[in-house]
């Protein structure tokens, strides 16, 4: 009875006079019978401190070592537009001008920002983070990502006529092109770099294409930046592509001063932390429902 009357109270949102009506009881006995469930443990009331997002971002951005750390409240039309407005003031304070480089990642996120809207940056260089996939999803287009950015911010877009790994012989190949060459090299000198984060993996979504097995190289994946594999410690994981891969090095990540990855959902917190730990993002953008989740997995890491 305990347990009853107390999931109708707190799970179904039932007064304790509806509740008495239902089961015949009268209003006080159903007072008691809830006092009772709090004193035996079975409802349990937990009040949160709540911190302003401000707030919240700067003890996650302490907390993983980043330069900023945005938060936002979750619409209730949806988070990943929201993440847009945050973004585009993080490029604005880049001082992104004519000739500056602008990389851009691929995933539903990114795709969610770019369709929210970027700044007007009127000459960026704006180029892809990888060569073509096979996946025949929109999400991951890196060429047509980068054609809508560079739309989007009045900027010059680049591609990359070219597999983001291609087969070992063929590599060099793809590499001696003229175009490939002229996008790659934009790598050394980014100035700013928007990236999604990917899940632990084993938990990605299908792609099309995609083998079936998964390889057990990465089965310690907390998940990846431009198919960069990282375990939660930040450790870059070693698989038949990394090396291989037409794409943006870590290397070429570190040295960026703004690498902005934009991910929600807890299912991303321990990717979220090796991303940071890896040094593949210097500035995150997230919801206060991830955030908060971070900062409680960061202090059982403590």
């Amino acid at each position: 009875m305990l347990h009853s009357v107390a999931k109708l109270h707190y799970e179904s949102e039932l007064s304790q006079v509806q509740i008495a009506k239902q089961l015949g009881l009268s209003t006080a006995t159903i007072s008691r019978l809830l006092q009772r469930a709090r004193a035996e443990g079975i409802v349990r009331i937990e009040v949160r401190d709540i911190f302003a997002p401000d707030a919240l971002g700067a003890q996650v951005a302490h907390g993983l070592g980043l330069s900023q750390v945005v938060v936002v409240d979750a619409p209730p039309t949806g988070v990943l537009p929201a993440l847009a407005v945050p973004l585009s003031r993080m490029l604005l304070a880049a001082d992104l001008r004519k000739g500056s480089v602008l990389m851009i990642g691929w995933g539903r996120t990114v795709s969610a920002v770019i369709d929210a809207g970027l700044p007007q940056l009127p000459g960026v260089e704006v180029v892809p983070s990888a060569g073509g996939m096979q996946q025949h999803a929109q999400h991951f287009q890196s060429n047509e990502f980068t054609r809508r950015a560079a739309e989007a911010t009045g900027g010059v877009p680049h591609f990359i006529h070219a597999p983001y790994l291609p087969d070992a012989e063929a590599l060099d190949f793809f590499l001696a092109d003229s175009s490939v060459q002229e996008s790659v090299a934009l790598w050394d000198r980014l100035d700013a770099a928007i990236v999604g984060i990917g899940q632990p993996y084993g938990l990605e979504r299908p792609m099309t294409g995609a083998p079936t097995h998964l390889d057990p190289d990465l089965a310690d994946a907390a998940g990846d930046v431009v198919r960069h594999y990282f375990g939660r410690d930040g450790r870059i994981l070693d698989w038949r592509g990394e090396g291989q891969m037409i794409a943006v090095s870590c290397a070429q990540l570190r040295t960026c001063k703004l690498v902005v990855g934009i991910a929600v959902g807890e299912a991303k917190v321990p990717s979220i932390i090796g991303a940071a730990r890896a040094r593949l993002i210097t500035a995150l953008v997230t919801d206060t429902r991830t955030a908060e989740v971070l900062l409680d997995a960061l202090a059982k890491d403590i």
